[in-house]
């Protein structure tokens, strides 16, 4: 008999882990979870090891560093002018992950309920549940007529919202599908928070990965937003460290305590020789993030282009590291099956976009299929020569 809480019991593997394990077995071009495979800065790495050998090596401050704070902070200010006092309003976590469960846990009383924006990061949904709470989706609908590809169901976030509701996710650049969240889907968010007393989580993760020459609005910026937002961010993405797990959570004083009341019941504290290199690189290398943007949008246009020629429907991309394609033109109803079944006899692995999903109105994404761009470009030529 399972001795598994019930709140969780209905949690299976996660999808990464179920196809990267098929693309283990099966010697397939991993497209499938979101990690690249090229280091970061060298500068960055080398603080790294100059850290363990100088014996950084013990618990860092609860907080995190206090150097990295300045850096995160400093950063914030320079890219979108979005003032934080480091000693009181950056909170290091354990990866944007641990920031997003502790911030759920510490705001979020069991009984209410959180509105999060399907398809979603499955964290989202473990954190929700862990705090005793309901996950209240809303879609994100695909719209050929958005230049993003996608369009955000005003109508049906405002029916979500209810005298329950204690929290509002976003997700901006949106990981599955690349949407990138206008000034209006974010001010209907804001409103909605301001009018009803909510808080936002916003997972800005992707921030340094817009393309198109598009550039990244934090919502805690808007008019009445700062003192109800919590905004969640990574090393992972923009520097290319999935593995260090070092992330960050931004607020009011008083939100950051409270987030970190339940973070210390965690993990703790983080990895601390990889604090100092992380900040090393958000002061001087944003040359080298710039080149990062420059490279991924290459290689998406790259893995789009060969998705088309394979006959997929591909969808606009935005942000972030995926590019999401309609496997409908090639007869696919179902992307579970597909993924498990063609895709991976071909020796190629994407992610089903259902796995996204919790609610019963999401039947428009059961043909869809999520594919990672974050790879050397010969790894996604060898993928799209498997699939033409």
């Amino acid at each position: 008999m399972s001795r598994l809480v019930s709140r969780l019991s209905h949690f299976p593997e996660t999808i990464f882990a179920t196809m990267t394990t098929l693309a283990v077995e099966r010697g397939a071009v991993n497209l499938g979870q979101g990690f690249p495979d090229e280091d970061g800065p060298r500068s960055m790495l080398e603080e790294a090891v100059r850290q363990i050998r100088a014996g950084n090596n013990q618990y860092p401050p609860g907080r995190g560093f206090a150097g990295l704070r300045a850096a995160v902070a400093a950063d914030r200010r320079r890219s979108y002018g979005h003032s934080l006092d480091p000693a009181t309003e950056v909170l290091v976590t354990v990866g944007a992950t641990e920031a997003i469960s502790a911030t759920v846990l510490a705001l979020v009383e069991p009984g209410s309920e959180v509105v999060v924006i399907e398809p979603y990061y499955d964290a989202y949904a473990a954190a929700v549940a862990l705090a005793g709470a309901t996950l209240v989706p809303v879609p994100l609908l695909l719209d050929a007529g958005s230049d993003t590809g996608w369009r955000l169901d005003h109508a049906a976030l405002r029916a979500a919202v209810g005298a329950n509701t204690a929290m509002i996710i976003i997700n901006t650049p949106h990981n599955p599908t690349g949407h990138v969240f206008g000034a209006d889907d974010l001010e209907v968010v804001a409103d909605l928070a301001r009018r009803h007393d909510l808080l936002v989580l916003a997972d800005e993760v992707y921030e340094k990965l817009l393309y198109d020459g598009r550039r990244h609005s934090p919502i805690a910026l808007l008019p009445g937003m700062r003192e109800r937002t919590v905004t969640v961010s990574s090393a992972a993405k923009c520097l290319n460290v999935t593995g260090w797990k070092t992330g960050w959570a931004m607020s009011t004083p008083e939100i950051i305590d409270a987030v970190t009341k339940a973070k210390q019941f965690l993990t703790f504290v983080g990895v601390g020789h990889v604090q100092p290199a992380v900040a090393h690189a958000l002061e001087n290398e944003q040359a080298w993030m710039e080149r990062l943007r420059g490279d991924m949008q290459r290689r998406r246009d790259l893995l789009m282009e060969g998705l088309d020629r394979a006959g997929f429907d591909v969808k606009a991309c935005a942000g972030g590291y995926f590019v999401i394609a309609d496997a409908g033109p090639l007869g696919v109803t179902d992307a579970t099956d597909f993924c498990t079944g063609d895709l991976i006899d071909r020796g190629v692995v994407g992610i089903p976009v259902s796995a996204f999903a919790t609610s019963g109105d999401s039947g428009h994404l059961d043909p869809l299929v999520r594919f990672a761009f974050c790879k050397r470009e010969d790894l996604i030529r060898d993928a799209v020569a498997r699939l033409v």
